[in-house]
């Protein structure tokens, strides 16, 4: 981590009981876990649906030792997202391949091909975030579809290749992406399956519900003796 410079937060698990070296205002507490340094966060998650309610002990470790600027209940709502990576696969394996395989056959096209993806990718998701900050919006209404084909059809109209021109590609995929914003997203959550039968003929007599709910969370951090840094 410290190569790259980058911060982590992780779940930890809950046999593991790290050292408590000073505790925080916002519930948190800092630890070490071997050599790094560590904010430690345990919370309590709800969910709720018309199915029942589920409440689950989390702790989380991170990097990110300044309480004031990265509250507890900031990181753990941002934990909580992390399963929006599956948005992202999806984005590039249905909507930027069209489910179809890598074009290269060896390894090093391979890499590249990869870095070509993931570098467009970011690129339009920071275009989408750009453009939905301007309208006060919530960056999960910009829809990534209309983004990519916005781009698609500037690059294929060879719009702003003239150097004397005004190039305003970004411009251009930005207001597609406020054309076209989705409605405020729903919390929803399905019932986790461990592993999928052989036969999907056999979730009928597994019982296993497949339905969606509409949900509703909250988040307690759990703390004793917190004390301002």
């Amino acid at each position: 981590m410290d190569a790259v410079k980058a911060d982590f937060l992780a779940r930890i698990s809950a046999a593991r009981k790290p050292p408590v070296l000073r505790r925080f205002a916002d519930g948190s507490f800092l630890s070490r876990i071997g050599t790094v340094e560590v904010r430690v966060i345990e919370c309590e998650i709800t969910i709720a649906t018309t199915a029942g309610r589920h409440t689950g002990v989390y702790r989380l470790a991170t990097t990110l030792l300044d309480a004031r600027r990265y509250p507890a209940s900031e990181l753990v709502t941002l934990y909580h997202e992390r399963w929006e990576v599956e948005s992202a696969y999806f984005a590039i394996k249905k909507s930027m391949l069209g489910r179809r395989v890598l074009r290269s056959r060896t390894l090093p096209g391979i890499a590249q091909e990869i870095y070509a993806l993931l570098t467009v990718y970011q690129v339009i998701r920071i275009t989408i975030a750009d453009a939905t900050e301007t309208a006060g919006a919530d960056p999960d209404r910009g829809s990534f579809s209309a983004a990519l084909q916005a781009a698609r059809d500037q690059v294929i109209q060879a719009a702003g290749v003239i150097a004397d021109t005004t190039i305003d590609l970004v411009g251009a995929i930005g207001r597609a992406v406020l054309d076209h914003l989705m409605p405020a997203r729903r919390l929803r959550l399905s019932p986790r399956a461990v592993k999928r039968p052989l036969s999907r003929y056999a979730y009928k007599s597994l019982r296993v519900d497949r339905r969606t709910y509409k949900a509703t969370i909250s988040i307690d951090i759990l703390s004793t003796g917190s004390i301002s840094p």
